[in-house]
């Protein structure tokens, strides 16, 4: 069952869905429509602080913007010597851009769907030569594997940690759910259990493939529930792209096909929503990079 402390925050009374929020962030997706949508996310009065877009590099359009740029290894480079990410990361500090943060490796445990399917000692001996450096070298924050949602993605977690012996400190756990929004609170609330001394990042979810109702209603319960939780201190909404592009289906995006702000797109920004109804396109869907494993069914249990 729920814990009760899941229990006690899903029963206070839902803010409105045009809450501010520090804690969000840009999951970026890069589109064929890109070059006309990017000003949208960094107009002024935006809500967004920081964004990453599963690279090493900052997006040319958003980077020189005051919203932070967070780096992603996200999978394994080609040698055991390869030291890309450090170095790009590296020359990005020493040219003055703030890096705070990074993140490593987008659904490892996933080898379809856009996870990057990395064995955990692969990304062990990956994590403490190009990542372990930047926290000791620049006093990087680093973000934990992002894995699925599945139970197999807590397995994946552990193996990795113990490939690691005690070479890698991650300082936060970043959480990727596909799914209702119980689900994802249970899902947060295992997690936490697991890791209780690391905080967390929610780097994508959403509620895929549901009526325009449904949706919004779980982004409403959803930004109200992680903006409550002490230990949730950034998410990220999957969504940031046309709906006629979208691989979660059409009302989960935050543009409408015309690039117009749907309910969610301006309630996420912290702006008033237009009522831009999201259409779907044609058959032909965008297979973005940081797709995850849909896991609507899986739902994660507190005892």
């Amino acid at each position: 069952m729920v814990s009760l402390l899941a229990l006690s925050l899903l029963a206070v009374p839902l803010a409105s869905a045009q809450a501010i929020s520090s804690k969000r962030g840009l999951c970026y997706v890069a589109t064929k429509d890109s070059s006309q949508d990017d000003k949208i996310w960094t107009e002024s009065g935006s809500d967004l602080t920081w964004y990453y877009n599963y690279g090493a590099s900052p997006t040319s359009d958003i980077g020189n913007t005051e919203l932070t740029f967070v780096p992603m290894q996200w999978g394994a480079p080609p040698t055991s010597t390869d030291m890309t990410f450090y170095n790009t990361v590296e020359g990005l500090i020493k040219s003055g851009t703030k890096i705070p943060y990074a993140l490593g490796f987008n659904e490892p445990d996933g080898c379809a769907n856009g996870g990057s399917c990395v064995d955990a000692e692969t990304a062990a001996s990956t994590w403490i030569r190009e990542i372990e450096p930047l926290k000791k070298n620049y006093k990087v924050s680093l973000g934990a594997p992002a894995v699925t949602g599945s139970p197999a993605g807590f397995t994946w977690l552990q193996n990795f940690f113990t490939a690691c012996n005690g070479g890698c400190t991650p300082d936060f756990i970043p959480v990727h759910w596909y799914g209702n929004f119980e689900g994802l609170a249970s899902h947060i609330g295992q997690v936490n259990a697991t890791y209780p001394n690391m905080t967390m990042w929610v780097t994508e979810y959403g509620y895929p493939e549901m009526s325009l109702k449904d949706t919004q209603d779980f982004y409403n319960q959803s930004a109200s529930y992680m903006d409550r939780l002490s230990y949730v201190t950034h998410y990220s909404y999957f969504g940031a792209f046309r709906s006629s592009v979208s691989n979660v289906g059409p009302n989960a995006a935050m543009l409408t096909q015309k690039g117009e702000l749907t309910d969610i797109g301006a309630w996420y920004l912290g702006e008033k929503a237009e009522g831009n109804k999201p259409k779907g396109g044609a058959a032909q869907v965008a297979k973005f990079a940081g797709w995850a494993m849909v896991v609507v069914g899986v739902m994660f249990w507190l005892v």
